[in-house]
């Protein structure tokens, strides 16, 4: 049985992140980022993030803002976010990048696999796997890395001034190695949740359609935060992805 500080802790974990992406949305409309897929990202993050992403976006990511480097530009300058955020700043702003796009993947896929549980059987469950969570996994991972792709190519191709071709063959060489590191964090909480939290220790299922599931998934993407990061640094050290 679900205990009842669970429930409560999990409905304002979620209202939290909820709240901020709205205040970062608001703020966005007021000054958006220099990047428009930026604006996209950042309420994103929050909505896992909560109030982490909130102190992140005030702190370094209004340095992109297109209000900060517009001027900049025009005098000649470098671009503030890159002077003004130190580097493992930077490489935690790639991470969430990474992060966004399969936050954004796994809701549409987890909610598409409950209301459609066909979808989940054309994936192998109940054939290939017993359990229905491992076949919306590979859902969940097509999902994120069309999204994660799609991301990168709107922040690689602007910044690089590359061909539509060559900015997709650099956005899947971006994101690949970051996204699948950040689903592995991702599905290993996940699966510790699914099947000792909540089977072993408190004998409950773990379903879609509850705050308790989408509070875990806020703890699984900042899993998935931790095990992209040291990928992101990589990345972004070899000059494969951009620094923001």
């Amino acid at each position: 049985m679900i205990p009842e500080w669970l429930h409560l802790l999990s409905i304002v974990s979620l209202a939290a992140g909820g709240a901020c992406a709205v205040i970062i949305v608001v703020d966005e409309t007021r000054d958006p980022q220099h990047m428009w897929i930026m604006n996209v990202v950042w309420p994103l993050v929050a909505l896992f993030a909560s109030v982490i992403a909130l102190w992140a976006y005030f702190s370094y990511g209004k340095l992109a803002a297109r209000s900060r480097v517009a001027p900049a530009m025009e005098r000649g300058d470098p671009m503030p976010n890159k002077v003004g955020t130190p580097f493992p700043g930077m490489v935690a702003k790639g991470a969430a990048h990474c992060g966004s796009g399969c936050a954004l993947g796994d809701i549409i896929a987890e909610w598409l696999a409950f209301l459609v549980p066909a979808v989940a059987i054309w994936l192998g469950w109940q054939s290939l796997f017993p359990e229905k969570m491992f076949a919306v996994w590979i859902l969940d991972y097509i999902l994120a890395f069309a999204f994660g792709v799609a991301f990168q190519y709107f922040t690689i191709k602007p910044m690089r001034g590359l061909s539509v071709g060559r900015g997709l063959v650099q956005a899947i060489k971006a994101d690949a190695l970051s996204l699948t590191a950040w689903q592995v964090g991702m599905y290993g909480f996940m699966a510790l949740a699914h099947f000792w939290v909540f089977a072993h220790l408190l004998d409950a299922r773990l379903e879609v359609p509850t705050p308790e599931f989408w509070f875990m998934m806020q703890i699984a993407m900042l899993c998935g935060f931790a095990t992209s990061y040291p990928v992101n640094w990589w990345l972004i050290r070899a000059g494969i992805k951009e620094k923001m």
